[in-house]
């Protein structure tokens, strides 16, 4: 009598890349009966045992385990998915890598747009604030105008009234009857009666 097999989904037991002159990135699976392995570059099948212009895919089986290996001559786009696929009749088992490029990486980007995104909307709260509070700003300094110029006006006023009092105080307020005044009033009442 034959021993009958187990059978065993494909799972993932081993995966690395590493970055040279290329970046290399390779995918072990064990599983009964041997999974078959498949790339993905940006939701697309690259082809087995095959070169298609930047990429190249190599794969062994020995047994129940698959090795398969993909290699990148060109910088890969930024934030392309690169997925490594292990598959059997009685089960799926898959690896996802995010590439990023050398030249910028994704968390650089990311923290300028988040960065440019802050000083835009701390400037949009500036602009408000100053807006809320310009009526408030306005009526503050019409206050200090309108302050200002009635303390002009009563500086004037006053100025006016001593004038009219130091008339008023300088006509007698009888006809013929003598005024009686200090040495500095004395004189101006000299002046104004050679004036007459």
């Amino acid at each position: 009598m034959l021993p009958l097999l187990q059978l065993v989904p494909a799972k993932l037991l081993n995966s690395s890349c590493s970055l040279e002159k290329t970046l290399q990135c390779s995918c072990s699976f064990y599983g009964i009966p041997t999974p078959s392995v498949q790339w993905w570059m940006g939701g697309v099948p690259v082809g087995v045992d095959g070169m298609d212009g930047s990429l190249q895919v190599t794969s062994t089986m020995l047994g129940p385990w698959a090795n398969s290996t993909i290699s990148l001559t060109e910088e890969p786009e930024m934030g392309m998915r690169l997925l490594c696929e292990g598959k059997n009749q009685n089960g799926t088992h898959a690896l996802s890598i995010l590439l990023m490029s050398r030249k910028s990486s994704l968390a650089s980007q990311a923290f300028v747009k988040g960065l440019i995104q802050g000083a835009i909307y701390a400037g949009i709260v500036i602009v408000l604030l100053f807006l809320c509070l310009l009526p408030l700003i306005v009526k503050h300094i019409r206050k200090k105008q309108a302050k200002k110029a009635a303390a002009i006006r009563a500086k004037r006023s006053s100025k006016v009234r001593a004038s009219q009092e130091l008339e008023i105080s300088l006509k007698p307020e009888e006809p013929g009857k003598p005024i009686v005044a200090t040495f500095s009033e004395s004189q101006i009442l000299e002046k104004q009666d050679k004036a007459s």
